[in-house]
Order: structure tokens, then C-alpha cells, then sequence
């Protein structure tokens, strides 16, 4: 490459932070709550005592259960109403329920029960304003044994964490765990969760250990909320012990595998986080443009990456997973121009330029061609620059005065 004080200003890709925070995002995204579904078909069916009495699940709770069951003047409307519901005839649910609720002779069981069975209709059909409203109205009628009454608050939290309601989620999910002094896993691991969700990692980080401690078999989901946790309170290194955890024990999982891979680039451990994604494509299993993109990214932020950059773009490219776009043109037009493999370079840059929103990358082409003496070739790029604009258009008219 010959050198001249014309060489181009190539654009360098800013990758590194965001390639960081691109990966990481599947580790935040598991600290999601579970949804309401497993609460969806918790219900009452108003017998109480006898041998159909329920088991109680939680005998440790400070409410004593209403002795109050279902009226005798409901017990038609309450039967039709379970039959609706076990028929998944939402709307139908929905309708008895609402004229039971607005019986003034109904009992508060007999609404309670129905905003119960109200509720999961609701969810049903995808209303959660709905379904929040008739489990608060249940809860506020407080009416139902102790296992209808908390299995309506605990899907109350849910769905509020479901809707990012994460302070109404917190506030009911506490009022839960208070009154019925649950330390169950399950319970904890998803006040964890929605504390992450709600922007508060330090007083997360104790509940999702304690969760992960006291199950016999933690969720995995929960020690990734536990690594997000550890990521938004800035401890790189407890956040990449629990990734490699994940990642070891759950080998053929490529989300696992992608989110070590981020653990190791914040802690500034790139060739670590590329030996992953180096083998996940040996397996074949970088099926996405961003997943390519990533890699050769890591390529081109390390010293001497270039070649590799450029095996990794092509791969792609021949792959068809990898988008022809101006970003993977320029990508490999740069790593062919630093690694003095002009020819493959100005090709590259040939590609990007049409492709890209103004005339920088026909800027640089120009000034790649003047290095090579393409001079009728460097005006044609030069004046292309200028059509479509450029920060400095006297560079490009000098360009063309050659």
C-alpha cells in the first residue's frame, strides 16, 4: 500500500460497549416474572368441610378463613357459573359473574368466588385491566378460604409485574408473603425478579439468593435474574461466576453460552468471549445477523483481528445469515484496507458506498483509489460523494481538481 497523506479516514466501528450490552440483554430478559398462567385455574368451588375440603395451603398464615360459604339463594348461579368456566366460555363467565357481583342479595363469598372465576376469564381473553380489577375486588371482599384469597393476591402481583406495575406488583407480592409467611423458593425468586424489573438490584440480590439456596432445584431462570442483578450494581465478577455456572451446566444452551460470552467482554477477557462465539459458529449455531455481527465486531476491537474479521463477515455472507448491508460492506472494506489487501478492500467499499444515507463511504473510496493511482476512477467516487453530500465537500472538489 503506498503511503501518501491522502489516506482515507476510515470511520472505526464503535462496537465494543454496545456488543457488551447487546449480549447481556438475554440475561435481563429472564428476570422477567413468570406469568399468571399457572394462577389461572386456582379457584374455590365453594365446598368447604366434609371430605372434599381442600388441603391447606398455607397453614402458617395470620388470616383465618371466613367460615361463610356459598348462599343457598346463589347455589344456581354459582353452579351455571363453574359450568361457563369449565367450559372456557370467557365471555359467559364474565356476564354471570358481573350480575352475581351486582346481587344484592348475594352473599360476599358468593362475589368474591365470582370475581375470582371473573378474573381468569378475564385473563383468558387477554384483559388484564379486568383480571386486576376483579382480583382486587375479590381480595377487597375478603371473603374466600385462605387458598382462594392468596392464590387472587399472589395472581394479582403477577400481573401486575406483567404489566410493569413493579411497585403495585412489590406492595401486593409483599402483603402476600407477610400474611401467609411463605419462604417458599418459588415466592421469593419472584419478588427477586420483579425488583430487578422495577430498577432495584441491591435489594434484589439477597431475595434471589436466598431463593436459589433453599430450592432443591433452582430454577435457572432465577440465577440469570440473580447475574442481571449483579450487572446493574456493577460486580462484573459475581455476575461472570454465575454465567460460567450457567453456561457449564447447561452446555447446548446457546443463550447461556452468548451471555458468558458478555460477561467476559465486560471484564475486558475478549479472547475468552470469542473462543465461545468461534464455537457456537463451528457448531453452526450463529443462525442470526446480530449473532455474526457480533463476533466480527470482537474481531475488529482486537489488535491484529482483521483477517479473521473478514473470514467471519464472508461466512456470513455466504451463509445468508449475514445481511449485505452498507455496515457489513464498510466492516469489510476496513478489515481488508488494514490488513493491505487493497483490491478486496476497494470491491468492499464499492458495495457499501451506494448503500449507505450520504457520500462519506464514496469519500473514502476516492481517497483509497488516489493511493492507487485509479485516478479517473477516484473523480467518478469523488463527484458520487458530492451527490450525495458530505461533512467536507471542498475535500471531494479538491479530489476532483486532480
Amino acid at each position: 500500500m503506498k503511503a501518501t497523506t491522502h489516506a482515507p479516514a476510515l470511520v472505526a466501528l464503535a462496537v465494543a460497549a454496545a456488543l457488551g450490552a447487546g449480549l447481556a440483554s438475554d440475561a435481563r430478559a429472564a428476570a422477567q416474572p413468570a406469568s399468571a398462567d399457572a394462577q389461572c385455574q386456582a379457584r374455590e368451588r365453594g365446598s368447604r368441610g366434609g371430605s372434599n375440603r381442600p388441603q391447606e395451603l398455607y397453614p402458617e398464615a395470620t388470616r383465618q378463613s371466613p367460615r361463610e360459604g356459598a348462599s343457598q339463594r346463589m347455589g344456581a348461579r354459582l353452579n351455571k357459573l363453574g359450568a361457563a368456566f369449565d367450559q372456557d366460555d370467557n365471555a359467559q363467565v364474565r356476564q354471570i359473574a358481573d350480575e352475581i357481583i351486582a346481587d344484592a342479595r348475594a352473599s360476599d363469598y358468593d362475589k368474591a368466588y365470582a370475581a375470582q372465576l371473573a378474573a381468569n376469564a378475564a385473563y383468558n381473553a387477554d384483559d388484564l385491566a379486568a383480571a386486576k380489577a376483579y382480583l382486587t375486588q375479590s381480595i377487597e371482599l375478603d371473603a374466600l378460604d385462605n387458598n382462594g384469597h392468596y392464590q387472587s393476591l399472589m395472581m394479582l402481583a403477577q400481573l401486575q409485574g406483567q404489566d410493569e406495575e413493579y411497585d403495585q406488583a412489590l406492595a401486593s407480592l409483599d402483603r402476600y408473603l407477610q400474611e401467609t409467611r411463605s419462604t417458599k423458593p418459588d415466592d421469593l425468586a419472584l419478588k427477586g425478579q420483579l425488583l430487578v424489573q422495577a430498577e432495584r438490584p441491591q435489594e434484589a440480590i439477597p431475595v434471589l439468593k436466598q431463593a436459589i439456596e433453599g430450592a432443591e432445584s433452582p430454577n435457572a431462570a432465577w440465577t440469570q435474574s440473580l447475574m442481571a442483578a449483579y450487572l446493574d450494581t456493577e460486580n462484573t465478577a459475581e455476575a461472570t461466576r454465575l454465567a460460567e455456572q450457567i453456561a457449564a451446566s447447561s452446555p447446548g444452551d446457546k443463550r447461556s453460552q452468548i451471555n458468558l460470552a458478555s460477561m467476559y467482554i465486560q471484564a475486558d477477557q475478549t479472547q475468552q468471549a470469542i473462543d465461545i462465539m468461534e464455537r457456537l459458529r463451528a457448531a453452526g449455531e450463529l443462525t442470526e445477523d446480530r449473532e455474526y455481527r457480533n463476533l466480527f465486531a470482537l474481531y475488529l476491537n482486537t489488535e491484529g483481528g482483521e483477517p479473521k474479521a473478514i473470514e467471519v463477515i464472508n461466512d456470513g455472507l455466504q451463509k445468508g445469515v449475514l445481511e449485505g448491508n452498507h455496515q457489513t460492506y464498510l466492516a469489510l472494506g476496513q478489515a481488508y484496507y488494514f490488513s493491505d489487501q487493497v483490491a478486496p478492500a476497494i470491491d468492499a467499499y464499492q458495495k457499501a458506498a451506494p448503500l449507505a444515507d450520504n457520500g462519506e463511504t464514496y469519500l473514502n473510496l476516492a481517497k483509497i483509489l488516489v493511493n492507487e493511482d485509479r485516478i479517473p476512477e477516484a473523480k467518478q467516487a469523488a463527484q458520487q460523494a458530492l451527490d450525495k453530500g458530505v461533512r467536507n465537500p471542498d475535500e471531494a472538489r479538491r479530489l476532483l481538481e486532480r
